[in-house]
This record gives structure tokens, C-alpha cells and sequence, in this order.
């Protein structure tokens, strides 16, 4: 399984599933995170924690925590 945390800056994926439950699912499809969308990963903080994606066309900041209940393709 692939998570959005694995994939290198510059590289992109297509959302495959959500994992987590309640409110942190909600709250990741709200961003606009949902199954079938491309990402693509545009930077990672100094220290590695939040990572920069672009997403439906805008920049989100996402931390890690919530990127490794991203299952990617």
C-alpha cells in the first residue's frame, strides 16, 4: 500500500482510498480529497512536516499524519 507520504516532491498520484474514520475522513474529503482525484506533491517543509500538495487545481498544506491515510496509485 502506498500512502501520499511516500511519493517524492514533484511526483504525483491518483487517491485510491481514505483511510481513518469520522471526523478525520470528513475532514480530508472536505479539502477536497476524495477517491479518484490526482495529487501532486509540491513541497515539504524544512523539517518534514506539513508537505504542500496541489489538489483540484489550489496549494493545500497537509500534515503528515493525515497524508499517510491517503492510499495513492
Amino acid at each position: 500500500m502506498n500512502t501520499l507520504r511516500q511519493i517524492p516532491v514533484g511526483g504525483s498520484a491518483r487517491v485510491v482510498k481514505l483511510h481513518g474514520e469520522g471526523a478525520i475522513r470528513r475532514r480530508i474529503m472536505d479539502m477536497g480529497i476524495t477517491k479518484g482525484v490526482e495529487l501532486r506533491v509540491r513541497k515539504v517543509a524544512p523539517l518534514g512536516d506539513p508537505i504542500e500538495i496541489t489538489v483540484r487545481g489550489y496549494e493545500l498544506s497537509l500534515r503528515l499524519e493525515d497524508a499517510e491515510k491517503i492510499e495513492v496509485e
